[in-house]
């Protein structure tokens, strides 16, 4: 028989604990929240933004007195007049595009990544790919110039050309590029595509010239220096700005429009007004170029029964 004492001492024994933990009694799991990379921007300001306005106005206008001094000569001696054209007007439509905004686009280049290929530093800087699309189309245009000048035969035309198309290419990879070694890279095979570019027009250039009359060799050894001077500067500039981003995009700007404006206006005037002085002497393209598909060559009808 249990006593009513005895059966309240058993109800307030406290039962047997658990050996599942409760929810209250567990420990929270550590999160870890990774560093996030440093991110650097680099944009353009006001300065490169009239910069490309003005360039742009020099190229239009260059344009037009090139048309114009086209119109001034024989057909027959146009053809340097409508290369040199085609070449400003190229600039204008590129610099109107990067002007107004149409012509650029913001990559992020890693600058610096950790041995688990963790990144920790980034750049978002404006890329202008409008003037990429302008040196593939104006500097092929501009060594046709230099190679009709110096005589160079057609192989080496296509050859020059070619290896300029290029080298053209590989800068927009290069600019486009995922990190810097990739870009370097690409930097890499566009100078070899140029140092051919040097030896076709330098050398063999300069062979092909030599068998005209002294004053277009004097000519084409000036104008021809001129050019490759200004060319080795384009990829030093390159280097310095979308390669190691050591100059702001507005100094970029600014570098680039100096040197298209010596390389496209300035060159071209100089290319014409020598040209044009040297009437006597420069070549004379007929055929086609002066006049068209014409009667010669045709077969009119009843010419096959008039000659039975």
């Amino acid at each position: 028989m249990m006593i009513p004492e005895d059966v309240f001492d058993q109800a307030i024994v406290p039962a047997k604990t658990s050996h599942i933990p409760s929810r209250t009694s567990t420990l929270p799991f550590p999160t870890v929240t990774p560093d996030l990379p440093k991110v650097y921007t680099q944009f353009s300001t006001e300065v490169g933004h009239k910069t490309l306005w003005v360039v742009c106005v020099v190229m239009g206008i260059s344009s037009l007195v090139f048309y114009g001094m086209a119109m001034r000569v024989p057909v027959q001696k146009r053809l340097f007049h409508i290369i040199t054209a085609f070449i400003t007007t190229t600039a204008f439509l590129s610099y109107y595009a990067m002007a107004t905004g149409a012509g650029l686009t913001i990559h992020t280049t890693t600058i610096k990544e950790t041995k688990l290929h963790v990144i920790t530093e980034i750049v978002e800087r404006q890329i202008y790919w409008a003037r990429y699309v302008d040196w593939s189309l104006t500097t092929p245009l501009l060594l046709l110039d230099l190679s009709l000048l110096a005589g160079l035969n057609g192989a080496s035309i296509l050859v020059i050309m070619f290896s300029d198309v290029v080298m053209i290419l590989n800068g927009l990879f290069a600019a486009f590029s995922y990190d810097q070694a990739q870009g370097w890279g690409w930097y890499a095979f566009a100078c070899l595509a140029y140092l051919n570019i040097v030896y076709q027009l330098g050398y063999k250039g300069r062979t092909a010239v030599s068998t005209k009359d002294n004053k277009t060799r004097v000519f084409f050894g000036a104008i021809s220096l001129f050019t490759l001077v200004l060319w080795t500067l384009y990829p030093i500039i390159w280097g310095v700005a979308d390669g190691a981003h050591k100059i702001n995009v507005d100094g970029e700007i600014i570098a680039y429009a100096v040197l298209d404006i010596l390389a496209k206006p300035v060159f071209g005037f100089w290319l014409l007004l020598t040209h044009d002085s040297m009437a006597r002497t420069s070549p004379s393209i007929g055929g086609f170029w002066a006049h068209g598909l014409s009667s010669e060559g045709t077969l009119r009808v009843g010419d096959a029964h008039d000659d039975a």
